[in-house]
């Protein structure tokens, strides 16, 4: 089964991610900001990470950077789903490794689409 690390310090966005990924058949791990999802995404096996920009502790462009920086995460697709939108914030997010940018409000189909096309 795919596994998706969902990062979000919002609990109800959490929640609304997870559902929608588990409801497509997805095994998702939360977390609430970008050091907890360090801390799990070292544990666990892990197929796509989907990100929050704006946490607390640790943001998602730190995240992608430090995820990247482990070999097991050298190629794993990694999407940051935030409000943010500006072109110098994505870029930020590309230059970091990110592999896509996702704007909320999030349609539900369409992040499926895309994580669909970036899981290999």
């Amino acid at each position: 089964m795919v596994s998706i690390l969902a990062v979000d310090d919002s609990a109800s966005m959490r929640q609304m991610v997870s559902f929608t990924l588990k409801g497509a058949g997805y095994h998702v791990i939360e977390a609430a900001d970008g050091q907890e999802a360090l801390e799990k995404a070292r544990n666990h096996p892990i197929d796509l990470v989907l990100t929050d920009q704006n946490m607390p502790r640790m943001d998602g462009i730190t995240l992608v950077k430090n995820l990247r920086a482990l070999a097991a995460f050298a190629d794993t697709p990694m999407l940051i789903l935030t409000t943010e939108s500006s072109p110098e914030m994505k870029a930020k997010g590309k230059a970091a490794g990110a592999t896509g940018w996702l704007v909320k409000p999030f349609d539900p189909n369409k992040l499926l689409e895309v994580i669909r096309k970036v899981i290999p």
